[in-house]
């Protein structure tokens, strides 16, 4: 298949793709805004699987796609952006670059082994003294020996490197899903785990309790002894609201001094229960200033 028959298979999906994300943004009287035509042709993709499975849920409990509706599916499935890619790949380029370089070197090193060989056996052919074939073809051997012994060193070193590369990455999504003050999941990670509970929700049946706890006086409360007092507060109040939710509950910090737990399949008076037991639990707390 040619390029030019390649654009133009390009352009005919591109186009159907278009096509059948007008059908149904039309269809669900959604406004062809840029946001919308994003989210739209990426269900008509079918990618991701979380935005076609909500969308799905939306439009089979005869949902209204309004403003705000539409705003929340742009917010919540807004792809990665173009620098946070292009970073992940700067990190692996050295390794694969520096992979490549080598087994470029090997197959060229190869090459000339097999010319080598080559030789001893037209030598071989021709008459020579076997003592010194034995020799060369030894020698060629022990190269190729070596050059294996050094190819696998390389590939073990370069197996580490992305090893230790998968690790830092995966301590720096921990820690971009991290309130690190409280130790609670942030924002972020809310989100995420808040787009799926729902989902299930809309999907079982089932209800979906949340719970948001808001420290009164909070700013008079720093004027009078201080930050630092303000943020053992928090954390004491964190390590609450983890310890009393259940471990396929979340508990996080929503921002500044409210935190938040998301309690999937717990109805009204089930969150009664749980908020007057962590209300208890603070209620029991007590916090010490060293200095006075």
């Amino acid at each position: 298949m040619t390029a030019a028959m390649l654009d133009e298979v390009d352009y005919d999906y591109a186009v159907s793709v278009a096509e059948r994300a007008i059908n149904h943004m039309s269809q669900h009287r959604i406004p062809p805004t840029p946001e919308n035509f994003r989210v739209w042709t990426s269900y008509a993709q079918g990618v991701p699987a979380d935005l076609k499975r909500t969308i799905d849920i939306l439009i089979g409990n005869k949902r209204t796609f309004d403003s705000r509706t539409n705003q929340e599916l742009a917010a919540t499935f807004a792809t990665a952006s173009a620098s946070e890619i292009a970073g992940a790949s700067q990190q692996l380029s050295s390794v694969v670059d520096a992979a490549r370089d080598f087994l470029s070197a090997a197959i060229a090193d190869n090459r000339s082994q097999i010319r080598s060989i080559g030789d001893v056996a037209g030598a071989a052919q021709g008459g020579a003294d076997p003592k010194t074939l034995v020799e060369s073809l030894v020698k060629e051997l022990g190269k190729a020996a070596a050059r294996a012994a050094d190819l696998e060193q390389s590939f073990a070193a370069s197996s580490r490197e992305l090893d230790t590369i998968r690790d830092s990455l995966q301590k720096a999504e921990e820690h971009s899903r991290t309130d690190m003050l409280t130790g609670l999941p942030n924002r972020r990670a809310l989100d995420e785990f808040l787009r799926l509970a729902q989902t299930a929700a809309m999907e079982k049946g089932t209800p979906l309790g949340l719970l948001l706890i808001d420290v009164d006086h909070f700013k008079r409360f720093n004027d009078d002894f201080g930050h630092n007092v303000g943020d053992q507060v928090l954390k004491l109040l964190g390590g609450v609201l983890k310890d009393r939710v259940r471990d396929n509950d979340l508990a996080a910090r929503y921002g500044g001094e409210e935190l938040i737990a998301v309690l999937p399949a717990a109805d009204m008076d089930t969150c009664v229960v749980v908020a007057e037991r962590i209300r208890k639990a603070i209620a029991e707390c007590k916090i010490t200033r060293r200095v006075s």
